[in-house]
């Protein structure tokens, strides 16, 4: 029986996202949400020099949390773009596959995506191709709710199982980090962590 996973998308989803996703076989992405704010969607932790950062996508003002998630523009008031890659280059320059996916992670903070959900997909896809990712990916094409989801169990709905600001929902293997020495290990950042720190030697093969 194929194993299938929910999720929501997020931008450089933490470890345990991907955890979760990497033992599917199908992973389904909710694309018919409602965007919610103080969540992973726009936003993602790494560890900087100075212990873990946080890295925001700005969004276009409004009334986000009432918006289908695929309509969330992104902001560009600010050069968040730079700011994002000068903090990620300055906490994984001296990381084992920094210089392995530099070019790569750095140009998704060239382009000017207009919409939050298409540079999350992106950023999945590179993700998917980099990490051994083996499930399909798959977008949902209308939402349902929990309940509804319970008559379909070969589903495992997932979402909302990794909030911002919560420990992780399920065990996750350590691996070296660049700061481990000054912080020690810190669970659950983003993909980058992984991706810089392992490479495509995830934790979970």
């Amino acid at each position: 029986m194929l194993r299938e996973v929910l999720l929501e998308l997020f931008y450089w989803p933490p470890v345990s996202w991907l955890v979760l996703a990497h033992g599917a076989d199908v992973l389904w992405i909710e694309a018919c949400e409602h965007y919610q704010k103080g969540s992973y969607r726009n936003r993602c932790c790494i560890a900087g020099p100075n212990g873990v950062q946080r890295l925001s996508v700005p969004l276009q003002k409004g009334k986000n949390r009432q918006m289908p998630i695929r309509d969330v523009r992104i902001a560009y008031d600010m050069p968040w773009q730079r700011s994002h890659w000068r903090t990620i280059r300055t906490a994984y320059g001296s990381a084992p596959f920094f210089e392995h996916f530099a070019d790569e992670v750095a140009a998704f903070f060239e382009k000017r995506y207009d919409f939050l959900f298409d540079l999350n997909y992106d950023v999945l896809v590179f993700l998917w191709k980099n990490l051994n990712g083996r499930a399909q990916i798959q977008l949902t094409e209308r939402y349902a709710s929990p309940s509804e989801r319970t008559t379909h169990p070969a589903v495992l709905d997932a979402r909302g199982q990794i909030a911002w600001g919560q420990p992780p929902v399920l065990p996750l293997a350590r691996y070296p980090q660049v700061f481990e020495d000054r912080f020690g290990f810190q669970p659950d950042l983003s993909a980058l962590d992984l991706l810089f720190c392992c490479g495509p030697y995830v934790p979970w093969e």
